[in-house]
């Protein structure tokens, strides 16, 4: 699938973006997978310090998804790391998009999905399985629904109700 630039996608849909049908996500996410450009529909997830749901995910069949973690904005470790990102890449996920940090870096940099995250931690986060999956996040500015659609470039992230085509 062909990626579909951002900046054009809000040039040529004024009027979804107006209705809030598309929507842009807040610029505060660092790019770090080795894809810059992603895309593919969403499964929400939300979380505060506890990865367990996480990779339990992140273990299923990801066939091009995009999984939106809300980590609270927590900056006091990673939720996803480089044996995560490596799971996700051989699972079929197109990408990840935490609202929180993440580590190893270096590993997740050479994976090809893509990640973005509002920064890195070294420190691993609690194991207790706490938290919801397929609910509405709200995040950078955005309300996001679990089935929507994500499309991240090099020029931001958006959010559409339905699956854009170019």
């Amino acid at each position: 699938m062909a990626a579909l630039a951002t900046a054009e996608v809000c040039d040529s849909n004024a009027a979804h973006l107006t209705s809030g049908d598309l929507r842009v996500l807040q610029p505060i996410f660092q790019s770090y997978g080795q894809c810059r450009a992603f895309s593919g529909p969403i499964v929400t997830l939300k979380v505060f310090e506890d990865n367990v749901l996480v990779r339990a995910l992140l273990e299923t069949r990801g066939e091009g998804r995009v999984l939106v973690i809300d980590g609270g904005g927590s900056m006091r470790c990673a939720l996803v790391g480089g044996n995560i990102g490596q799971l996700a890449q051989n699972m079929g996920w197109a990408g990840i998009v935490v609202n929180g940090c993440i580590r190893d870096v270096d590993e997740i940099k050479d994976c090809d999905i893509g990640v973005r995250a509002l920064g890195a931690h070294p420190m691993k986060s609690n194991k207790k399985g706490i938290g919801e999956k397929h609910v509405p996040v709200y995040i950078a500015g955005a309300l996001i629904r679990d089935g929507e659609w994500l499309y991240a470039d090099s020029d931001g992230i958006l959010v559409s109700k339905f699956e854009l085509s170019l």
